[in-house]
Protein backbone atom coordinates (compact mmCIF):
# COMPACT_ATOMS: atom_id res chain seq x y z
CA UNK A 1 0.00 0.00 0.00
CA UNK A 2 0.66 3.81 -0.51
CA UNK A 3 2.20 5.53 2.25
CA UNK A 4 -0.22 7.59 5.00
CA UNK A 5 0.53 11.13 3.72
CA UNK A 6 -0.25 9.51 0.36
CA UNK A 7 -3.51 8.13 1.32
CA UNK A 8 -4.64 11.58 2.98
CA UNK A 9 -3.90 13.36 -0.41
CA UNK A 10 -6.06 10.39 -1.95
CA UNK A 11 -8.84 11.06 0.57
CA UNK A 12 -8.73 14.95 -0.14
CA UNK A 13 -9.45 14.21 -3.72
CA UNK A 14 -11.80 11.82 -3.35
CA UNK A 15 -13.70 14.51 -1.12
CA UNK A 16 -13.43 17.06 -4.08
CA UNK A 17 -14.61 14.65 -6.49
CA UNK A 18 -17.52 13.58 -4.36
CA UNK A 19 -18.67 17.42 -3.61
CA UNK A 20 -17.97 17.98 -7.64
CA UNK A 21 -20.09 14.63 -9.05
CA UNK A 22 -23.01 15.33 -6.36
CA UNK A 23 -23.64 19.09 -6.62
CA UNK A 24 -21.81 20.26 -10.03
CA UNK A 25 -23.78 16.95 -12.06
CA UNK A 26 -26.35 16.27 -9.52
CA UNK A 27 -25.03 12.58 -9.60
CA UNK A 28 -26.82 10.63 -7.32
CA UNK A 29 -24.93 10.34 -4.07
CA UNK A 30 -25.01 6.51 -3.61
CA UNK A 31 -23.16 5.91 -7.21
CA UNK A 32 -20.67 8.21 -6.43
CA UNK A 33 -19.79 7.14 -2.82
CA UNK A 34 -19.68 3.42 -4.81
CA UNK A 35 -17.85 4.48 -7.48
CA UNK A 36 -15.30 6.77 -5.02
CA UNK A 37 -15.00 3.45 -2.59
CA UNK A 38 -13.45 1.46 -5.69
CA UNK A 39 -11.44 4.02 -6.73
CA UNK A 40 -9.66 5.25 -3.69
CA UNK A 41 -9.16 1.42 -2.81
CA UNK A 42 -7.45 1.22 -6.12
CA UNK A 43 -5.20 4.44 -5.27
CA UNK A 44 -4.24 3.34 -2.28
CA UNK A 45 -3.45 -0.28 -4.19
CA UNK A 46 -5.52 -2.13 -1.43
CA UNK A 47 -5.65 -6.01 -2.81
CA UNK A 48 -8.71 -6.40 -5.24
CA UNK A 49 -10.47 -8.88 -3.46
CA UNK A 50 -9.51 -6.62 -0.15
CA UNK A 51 -11.51 -3.97 -1.97
CA UNK A 52 -14.61 -5.98 -2.65
CA UNK A 53 -14.61 -7.56 0.72
CA UNK A 54 -14.46 -4.41 2.66
CA UNK A 55 -17.01 -2.28 -0.05
CA UNK A 56 -19.99 -5.53 0.77
CA UNK A 57 -19.13 -6.01 4.55
CA UNK A 58 -18.98 -2.13 5.16
CA UNK A 59 -22.34 -1.86 3.09
CA UNK A 60 -24.18 -4.85 4.79
CA UNK A 61 -22.58 -4.52 8.42
CA UNK A 62 -24.01 -0.71 8.53
CA UNK A 63 -27.78 -1.81 7.36
CA UNK A 64 -27.73 -4.63 9.30
CA UNK A 65 -27.24 -1.86 12.07
CA UNK A 66 -29.39 0.53 11.12
CA UNK A 67 -31.53 -0.57 8.17
CA UNK A 68 -35.19 -1.80 9.73
CA UNK A 69 -34.81 1.40 12.21
CA UNK A 70 -34.56 3.72 9.42
CA UNK A 71 -37.61 2.29 7.11
CA UNK A 72 -39.49 1.73 10.61
CA UNK A 73 -38.98 5.78 11.37
CA UNK A 74 -40.07 6.22 7.58
CA UNK A 75 -43.19 4.15 7.75
CA UNK A 76 -44.03 6.04 11.71
CA UNK A 77 -43.68 9.85 9.91
CA UNK A 78 -45.56 9.03 6.88
CA UNK A 79 -48.28 7.93 8.65
CA UNK A 80 -48.39 10.87 11.17
CA UNK A 81 -48.57 12.94 7.71
CA UNK A 82 -51.05 11.18 5.84
CA UNK A 83 -53.54 10.86 9.37
CA UNK A 84 -52.82 14.63 10.08
CA UNK A 85 -51.02 13.50 13.23
CA UNK A 86 -48.39 15.99 12.67
CA UNK A 87 -51.03 18.75 12.33
CA UNK A 88 -52.63 17.71 15.60
CA UNK A 89 -49.12 17.49 17.46
CA UNK A 90 -48.77 21.33 16.39
CA UNK A 91 -52.16 22.01 17.60
CA UNK A 92 -51.88 21.16 20.86
CA UNK A 93 -48.02 23.18 21.01
CA UNK A 94 -50.28 25.91 20.10
CA UNK A 95 -52.50 25.79 22.21
CA UNK A 96 -50.46 25.35 24.82
CA UNK A 97 -47.80 28.40 23.98
CA UNK A 98 -50.74 30.88 22.85
CA UNK A 99 -51.44 32.09 19.50
CA UNK A 100 -49.62 35.18 20.36
CA UNK A 101 -46.19 33.67 20.63
CA UNK A 102 -47.06 31.37 17.10
CA UNK A 103 -43.37 31.89 15.75
CA UNK A 104 -42.51 29.87 19.36
CA UNK A 105 -45.29 28.01 18.43
CA UNK A 106 -44.58 26.67 15.16
CA UNK A 107 -40.55 26.39 16.18
CA UNK A 108 -41.32 24.03 18.62
CA UNK A 109 -43.75 22.34 16.26
CA UNK A 110 -41.47 21.58 13.93
CA UNK A 111 -38.53 20.48 16.69
CA UNK A 112 -41.33 17.74 17.49
CA UNK A 113 -42.25 16.95 14.24
CA UNK A 114 -38.73 16.66 12.77
CA UNK A 115 -37.67 13.63 14.78
CA UNK A 116 -39.50 11.04 12.11
CA UNK A 117 -40.69 13.45 9.71
CA UNK A 118 -37.53 14.72 6.71
CA UNK A 119 -37.21 18.24 7.25
CA UNK A 120 -38.11 18.94 3.60
CA UNK A 121 -42.07 17.05 4.06
CA UNK A 122 -42.40 18.51 7.54
CA UNK A 123 -41.74 21.89 6.06
CA UNK A 124 -44.44 21.27 3.30
CA UNK A 125 -46.92 19.52 5.69
CA UNK A 126 -46.76 22.51 8.12
CA UNK A 127 -46.37 25.41 5.62
CA UNK A 128 -50.08 26.05 5.57
CA UNK A 129 -50.82 26.40 9.09
CA UNK A 130 -47.76 28.23 9.13
CA UNK A 131 -49.14 30.54 6.76
CA UNK A 132 -52.89 30.35 8.07
CA UNK A 133 -51.05 31.79 11.74
CA UNK A 134 -48.91 34.87 10.11
CA UNK A 135 -51.83 36.14 8.56
CA UNK A 136 -54.05 35.57 11.87
CA UNK A 137 -51.70 36.86 14.27
CA UNK A 138 -50.09 39.55 11.42
CA UNK A 139 -46.39 38.31 12.14
CA UNK A 140 -43.97 38.28 8.97
CA UNK A 141 -44.00 35.41 7.13
CA UNK A 142 -39.69 35.97 7.23
CA UNK A 143 -40.16 35.63 11.00
CA UNK A 144 -42.73 32.26 10.74
CA UNK A 145 -40.91 30.71 8.16
CA UNK A 146 -37.58 31.47 9.53
CA UNK A 147 -38.95 30.06 13.42
CA UNK A 148 -40.25 26.60 11.43
CA UNK A 149 -37.21 25.90 9.26
CA UNK A 150 -34.66 26.11 12.41
CA UNK A 151 -37.33 24.25 14.24
CA UNK A 152 -37.41 21.66 11.78
CA UNK A 153 -33.85 21.60 11.45
CA UNK A 154 -32.34 21.09 14.65
CA UNK A 155 -34.04 17.76 15.03
CA UNK A 156 -33.52 16.38 11.47
CA UNK A 157 -29.71 16.88 12.03
CA UNK A 158 -29.08 16.08 15.67
CA UNK A 159 -32.06 13.24 16.85
CA UNK A 160 -32.64 9.99 15.89
CA UNK A 161 -34.78 8.53 14.44
CA UNK A 162 -34.23 11.17 11.65
CA UNK A 163 -32.32 8.80 9.42
CA UNK A 164 -28.66 10.91 9.10
CA UNK A 165 -27.83 10.79 13.21
CA UNK A 166 -29.11 6.75 12.94
CA UNK A 167 -26.41 6.17 10.18
CA UNK A 168 -23.71 8.19 12.00
CA UNK A 169 -24.45 5.94 14.83
CA UNK A 170 -24.11 3.16 12.86
CA UNK A 171 -20.91 3.80 11.61
CA UNK A 172 -19.22 5.42 14.56
CA UNK A 173 -20.64 2.55 17.02
CA UNK A 174 -22.44 5.13 18.87
CA UNK A 175 -25.22 3.87 21.52
CA UNK A 176 -28.48 4.54 19.89
CA UNK A 177 -29.90 6.21 23.41
CA UNK A 178 -26.94 8.24 24.26
CA UNK A 179 -27.22 10.01 21.13
CA UNK A 180 -30.56 10.72 21.52
CA UNK A 181 -30.78 11.67 25.09
CA UNK A 182 -27.63 14.32 24.36
CA UNK A 183 -29.35 15.11 20.77
CA UNK A 184 -32.37 16.21 22.62
CA UNK A 185 -30.40 18.57 25.35
CA UNK A 186 -28.02 19.96 22.31
CA UNK A 187 -30.70 20.56 19.43
CA UNK A 188 -33.10 22.76 22.44
CA UNK A 189 -30.54 25.24 22.02
CA UNK A 190 -30.13 24.94 18.65
CA UNK A 191 -33.50 25.67 18.52
CA UNK A 192 -34.16 28.67 20.75
CA UNK A 193 -31.33 29.92 18.90
CA UNK A 194 -33.39 29.51 15.62
CA UNK A 195 -36.39 31.12 17.09
CA UNK A 196 -34.74 34.29 18.67
CA UNK A 197 -32.87 34.78 15.22
CA UNK A 198 -36.20 35.10 14.00
CA UNK A 199 -38.06 36.92 16.19
CA UNK A 200 -35.71 39.61 16.84
CA UNK A 201 -33.50 39.73 13.08
CA UNK A 202 -36.15 38.58 10.47
CA UNK A 203 -38.87 40.64 11.87
CA UNK A 204 -37.18 43.02 9.90
CA UNK A 205 -38.84 42.03 6.49
CA UNK A 206 -42.77 42.14 6.19
CA UNK A 207 -43.41 39.60 3.70
CA UNK A 208 -47.17 39.25 3.53
CA UNK A 209 -48.35 35.22 3.79
CA UNK A 210 -49.77 34.53 0.27
CA UNK A 211 -53.15 32.59 2.01
CA UNK A 212 -54.04 29.04 0.01
CA UNK A 213 -56.81 29.10 3.09
CA UNK A 214 -57.54 30.17 6.51
CA UNK A 215 -56.96 28.61 9.93
CA UNK A 216 -60.22 27.20 10.37
CA UNK A 217 -60.93 26.12 6.58
CA UNK A 218 -57.55 24.16 6.75
CA UNK A 219 -58.99 22.17 10.42
CA UNK A 220 -62.27 21.75 8.24
CA UNK A 221 -60.84 20.17 5.35
CA UNK A 222 -58.50 17.56 7.61
CA UNK A 223 -61.71 16.55 9.29
CA UNK A 224 -61.91 15.45 12.71
CA UNK A 225 -57.93 14.84 13.43
CA UNK A 226 -56.63 12.52 15.59
CA UNK A 227 -56.04 13.26 19.36
CA UNK A 228 -52.64 14.76 20.05
CA UNK A 229 -51.70 12.47 22.94
CA UNK A 230 -52.36 9.37 20.30
CA UNK A 231 -49.95 11.52 18.10
CA UNK A 232 -47.50 11.60 20.31
CA UNK A 233 -47.16 8.04 20.95
CA UNK A 234 -45.64 6.25 18.14
CA UNK A 235 -43.15 9.27 18.81
CA UNK A 236 -42.65 9.28 22.47
CA UNK A 237 -42.56 5.55 23.26
CA UNK A 238 -39.79 3.95 21.36
CA UNK A 239 -37.48 6.96 22.12
CA UNK A 240 -38.01 6.43 25.64
CA UNK A 241 -37.82 2.68 25.49
CA UNK A 242 -34.17 3.17 23.71
CA UNK A 243 -33.67 5.26 26.46
CA UNK A 244 -34.14 2.54 28.80
CA UNK A 245 -31.66 0.35 27.14
CA UNK A 246 -28.80 2.48 27.55
CA UNK A 247 -29.75 2.55 31.35
CA UNK A 248 -29.45 -1.01 31.51
CA UNK A 249 -25.80 -0.28 30.30
CA UNK A 250 -23.32 -2.17 32.95
CA UNK A 251 -21.33 1.09 32.90
CA UNK A 252 -24.28 3.50 34.28
CA UNK A 253 -25.25 0.91 36.99
CA UNK A 254 -29.02 2.24 36.58
CA UNK A 255 -30.66 -1.14 36.30
CA UNK A 256 -28.38 -3.99 37.39
CA UNK A 257 -27.72 -6.86 35.30
CA UNK A 258 -30.39 -9.47 35.66
CA UNK A 259 -33.69 -9.99 33.69
CA UNK A 260 -34.80 -6.83 34.02
CA UNK A 261 -32.01 -5.29 32.33
CA UNK A 262 -31.89 -8.27 29.65
CA UNK A 263 -35.51 -7.21 28.89
CA UNK A 264 -35.36 -3.55 28.77
CA UNK A 265 -31.82 -4.29 26.29
CA UNK A 266 -34.58 -6.55 23.76
CA UNK A 267 -37.17 -3.96 24.37
CA UNK A 268 -34.98 -1.05 23.69
CA UNK A 269 -33.11 -2.13 21.16
CA UNK A 270 -33.93 -0.02 18.22
CA UNK A 271 -35.55 -2.29 15.92
CA UNK A 272 -37.67 -3.35 18.60
CA UNK A 273 -38.41 -0.21 19.75
CA UNK A 274 -38.98 1.13 16.43
CA UNK A 275 -41.28 -1.43 15.15
CA UNK A 276 -43.45 -1.02 18.51
CA UNK A 277 -43.66 2.85 17.02
CA UNK A 278 -44.86 1.16 14.33
CA UNK A 279 -47.37 -0.31 15.26
CA UNK A 280 -48.80 2.43 17.83
CA UNK A 281 -48.58 4.96 14.87
CA UNK A 282 -51.41 2.78 13.12
CA UNK A 283 -53.99 3.83 16.15
CA UNK A 284 -54.14 7.18 14.55
CA UNK A 285 -56.09 5.56 11.16
CA UNK A 286 -59.36 5.57 10.78
CA UNK A 287 -61.28 2.23 10.53
CA UNK A 288 -62.27 2.47 6.95
CA UNK A 289 -58.33 3.66 5.40
CA UNK A 290 -56.71 0.70 7.75
CA UNK A 291 -56.47 -0.87 4.64
CA UNK A 292 -54.85 1.86 2.53
CA UNK A 293 -52.58 2.24 5.30
CA UNK A 294 -51.45 -1.00 5.44
CA UNK A 295 -50.49 -1.53 2.31
CA UNK A 296 -50.53 1.98 0.41
CA UNK A 297 -48.93 4.40 3.37
CA UNK A 298 -46.40 1.54 4.42
CA UNK A 299 -45.39 1.24 1.05
CA UNK A 300 -44.93 4.72 0.48
CA UNK A 301 -42.64 5.00 3.95
CA UNK A 302 -40.19 1.92 2.36
CA UNK A 303 -39.96 3.44 -0.95
CA UNK A 304 -39.18 7.38 0.75
CA UNK A 305 -36.95 5.36 2.60
CA UNK A 306 -34.55 3.26 0.16
CA UNK A 307 -32.76 6.48 -1.24
CA UNK A 308 -31.42 6.38 2.64
CA UNK A 309 -31.09 3.21 2.99
CA UNK A 310 -28.64 2.80 -0.38
CA UNK A 311 -26.64 6.04 0.43
CA UNK A 312 -26.17 4.77 3.82
CA UNK A 313 -25.12 1.51 2.99
CA UNK A 314 -22.37 3.10 0.46
CA UNK A 315 -21.22 5.65 2.89
CA UNK A 316 -20.40 2.41 5.53
CA UNK A 317 -18.77 0.80 2.32
CA UNK A 318 -16.70 4.07 1.75
CA UNK A 319 -15.69 4.13 5.41
CA UNK A 320 -14.71 0.30 5.33
CA UNK A 321 -12.29 0.99 2.54
CA UNK A 322 -10.64 4.08 4.15
CA UNK A 323 -10.57 1.77 7.48
CA UNK A 324 -8.16 -0.61 5.82
CA UNK A 325 -5.84 2.17 4.22
CA UNK A 326 -2.96 3.65 5.81
CA UNK A 327 -4.75 6.92 6.12
CA UNK A 328 -6.68 6.37 9.84
CA UNK A 329 -3.26 5.63 11.25
CA UNK A 330 -1.49 8.41 9.54
CA UNK A 331 -4.43 11.75 10.35
CA UNK A 332 -4.62 9.75 13.62
CA UNK A 333 -1.19 10.30 14.73
CA UNK A 334 -1.22 13.54 12.90
CA UNK A 335 -4.03 14.87 14.28
CA UNK A 336 -3.96 13.81 18.04
CA UNK A 337 -1.11 16.63 18.59
CA UNK A 338 -3.85 19.78 16.58
CA UNK A 339 -6.28 19.47 19.86
CA UNK A 340 -8.88 20.08 17.60
CA UNK A 341 -10.87 17.54 19.69
CA UNK A 342 -14.51 17.84 18.85
CA UNK A 343 -14.07 20.44 16.45
CA UNK A 344 -12.54 17.82 13.52
CA UNK A 345 -15.44 16.16 12.94
CA UNK A 346 -17.68 19.37 13.29
CA UNK A 347 -15.56 21.12 10.74
CA UNK A 348 -15.41 18.28 7.95
CA UNK A 349 -18.78 18.25 8.32
CA UNK A 350 -19.52 21.85 7.95
CA UNK A 351 -17.04 21.87 4.56
CA UNK A 352 -19.12 19.36 2.89
CA UNK A 353 -22.52 20.32 4.08
CA UNK A 354 -21.82 23.77 2.83
CA UNK A 355 -19.77 22.87 -0.65
CA UNK A 356 -22.44 20.02 -1.76
CA UNK A 357 -25.99 20.80 -0.12
CA UNK A 358 -27.05 17.54 1.33
CA UNK A 359 -26.97 17.52 5.41
CA UNK A 360 -27.63 13.61 4.89
CA UNK A 361 -24.80 13.00 2.45
CA UNK A 362 -22.66 15.13 4.42
CA UNK A 363 -23.59 13.52 8.08
CA UNK A 364 -22.66 10.12 5.89
CA UNK A 365 -19.61 10.85 4.60
CA UNK A 366 -17.71 12.93 7.76
CA UNK A 367 -18.64 9.67 9.68
CA UNK A 368 -17.25 7.16 7.21
CA UNK A 369 -14.06 9.53 7.53
CA UNK A 370 -14.21 9.93 11.32
CA UNK A 371 -14.59 5.97 11.97
CA UNK A 372 -11.07 5.06 11.53
CA UNK A 373 -9.92 7.88 13.58
CA UNK A 374 -12.09 7.09 16.72
CA UNK A 375 -9.78 5.12 18.63
CA UNK A 376 -6.63 7.41 18.06
CA UNK A 377 -8.48 10.67 18.61
CA UNK A 378 -10.09 9.20 21.73
CA UNK A 379 -13.47 11.15 21.01
CA UNK A 380 -16.85 9.74 21.97
CA UNK A 381 -18.85 7.99 19.43
CA UNK A 382 -22.01 9.78 20.87
CA UNK A 383 -20.84 13.31 20.87
CA UNK A 384 -18.98 12.62 17.37
CA UNK A 385 -22.50 11.53 16.14
CA UNK A 386 -23.53 15.40 17.31
CA UNK A 387 -20.81 17.47 16.49
CA UNK A 388 -20.72 16.01 12.48
CA UNK A 389 -24.89 17.07 13.13
CA UNK A 390 -23.68 20.55 14.14
CA UNK A 391 -21.48 20.64 11.03
CA UNK A 392 -24.31 19.11 8.92
CA UNK A 393 -26.42 21.87 9.49
CA UNK A 394 -23.68 24.94 8.82
CA UNK A 395 -24.59 26.60 6.64
CA UNK A 396 -28.25 26.07 4.15
CA UNK A 397 -27.94 27.55 0.98
CA UNK A 398 -28.75 27.39 -2.89
CA UNK A 399 -27.18 23.87 -3.72
CA UNK A 400 -29.45 22.85 -0.41
CA UNK A 401 -33.15 21.91 -1.37
CA UNK A 402 -34.44 22.60 1.82
CA UNK A 403 -33.28 26.14 1.30
CA UNK A 404 -35.92 26.40 -1.77
CA UNK A 405 -38.35 24.55 -0.08
CA UNK A 406 -37.94 27.15 2.85
CA UNK A 407 -38.11 29.74 0.44
CA UNK A 408 -40.50 29.14 -2.13
CA UNK A 409 -43.21 27.79 -0.03
CA UNK A 410 -42.34 31.08 2.40
CA UNK A 411 -43.19 33.31 -0.61
CA UNK A 412 -38.63 34.59 0.34
CA UNK A 413 -36.87 36.37 -2.35
CA UNK A 414 -33.81 34.40 -2.26
CA UNK A 415 -31.61 37.38 -0.90
CA UNK A 416 -34.17 37.46 1.91
CA UNK A 417 -33.70 33.53 2.43
CA UNK A 418 -29.60 34.30 2.73
CA UNK A 419 -30.34 36.94 4.87
CA UNK A 420 -32.18 35.50 7.37
CA UNK A 421 -32.71 31.48 7.09
CA UNK A 422 -28.98 30.92 5.85
CA UNK A 423 -27.83 33.16 8.79
CA UNK A 424 -29.88 31.57 11.22
CA UNK A 425 -28.56 27.92 9.92
CA UNK A 426 -25.33 29.40 10.50
CA UNK A 427 -26.21 30.29 14.28
CA UNK A 428 -27.90 27.54 14.97
CA UNK A 429 -25.08 25.25 13.61
CA UNK A 430 -22.36 27.22 15.86
CA UNK A 431 -24.67 26.99 18.98
CA UNK A 432 -25.15 23.33 18.22
CA UNK A 433 -21.33 22.74 18.59
CA UNK A 434 -20.33 24.81 21.26
CA UNK A 435 -22.99 22.81 23.35
CA UNK A 436 -21.41 19.41 22.27
CA UNK A 437 -17.70 20.93 23.77
CA UNK A 438 -19.43 21.65 26.49
CA UNK A 439 -20.71 18.04 27.25
CA UNK A 440 -17.55 16.72 26.22
CA UNK A 441 -16.12 18.07 29.30
CA UNK A 442 -18.39 15.73 30.90
CA UNK A 443 -18.51 12.72 28.91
Amino acid sequence: MVSGGLAVIYLIVAILLIIFLTSRFRMNAFIVLLVISFLYGLAVRLPLGKIIENIRSGFGGTLGYIGIVIVAGTIIGTILEKTGGALSMTNAILKLVGSKRSPLAMSIAGYVVSIPVFCDSGYVILTPLNKALAKKTDKSMAVMAVALATGLYATHCLVPPTPGPIAAAGILGADLGMVIGLGLIVSIPAMIAGYLWAVLFAKKYDIKPVLEESYDSLMKKYGKLPSAWLSFIPLLIPILLILLKSLSNPRLNVIPPGKWADFFNFIGDPVTALLIGVFLSLFLVKKEMLGEAVHGWMADGIKNAAIILAITGAGGAFGAILKSSPMGDFLGNTMSGWNLGIFLPFIIAAALKTAQGSSTVAIITTSSIMAPLMGTLGLSPALAVLAIGAGAMTVSHANDSYFWVVSQFSDMEVPVAYRTYTTATLLEGLVSIIIVALLSLFF
